[in-house]
């Protein structure tokens, strides 16, 4: 239904978004390979998986010959979880992108934000570290960004997490933050 909805005959990636319980990683992966022997994807990754649960869905895949694309987490300055987990080395060593999400901390990283000024509604329950740390590494991002054609702390945040090997995949509201967001590059 999602292919005819798109107007599509197949999808490049389809990802499986959370670890779905109680059906173990195994069951839910093997739906996808029946997806892409019928031709509807042409490669599949995982979301918001752990090691021990992406490298179960790879097993699953290298049983058929198909490799695990990607692994869709959350990474960005302020959380590197993924570098301390030993996910995103493990990612490299399997040929497993890394897809960053919120790369741009909920608008955290943009500089837009500080402990006086901080976002509306849910994004403003941010824990208090987060927010103590923000000027120092704001000031320390703009600083980077005057030396390297005067970019933004956003586009330095984005840099940055490709400097890590990782895919951002930062949201925009506009065609402007739109291109903003692809400064990032070089």
């Amino acid at each position: 239904n999602s292919l005819e909805r798109l107007e599509l005959g197949r999808v490049d990636l389809y990802q499986i978004h959370w670890p779905f319980p109680p059906m173990p990683v195994e069951f839910w992966v093997e739906g996808m390979v029946k997806a892409v022997e019928a031709g509807k994807v042409r490669a599949v990754g995982v979301s918001n998986f752990s090691q021990s649960q992406m490298e179960r869905a790879d097993a699953v895949l290298q049983k058929h010959d198909l490799p695990l694309a990607s692994n869709q987490v959350e990474y960005h300055l302020l959380n590197r979880a993924v570098e301390k987990n030993g996910l995103l080395s493990r990612c490299k060593e399997m040929g497993i992108r890394l897809i960053a999400y919120s790369p741009l901390a909920k608008g955290l990283l943009t500089g837009k934000y500080s402990p006086e000024s901080p976002p509306p509604g849910v994004r403003s329950r941010q824990p208090l570290n987060k927010m103590k740390a923000l000027p120092r590494l704001i000031a320390i991002m703009k600083e980077v960004g005057q030396g390297h054609e005067r970019k933004t702390p956003a586009q330095v945040a984005i840099n940055w997490l490709i400097c890590k090997g990782a895919l951002p995949i930062p949201g925009a509201k506009n065609a402007l933050q739109a291109g903003q967001n692809a400064g990032a590059l070089g």
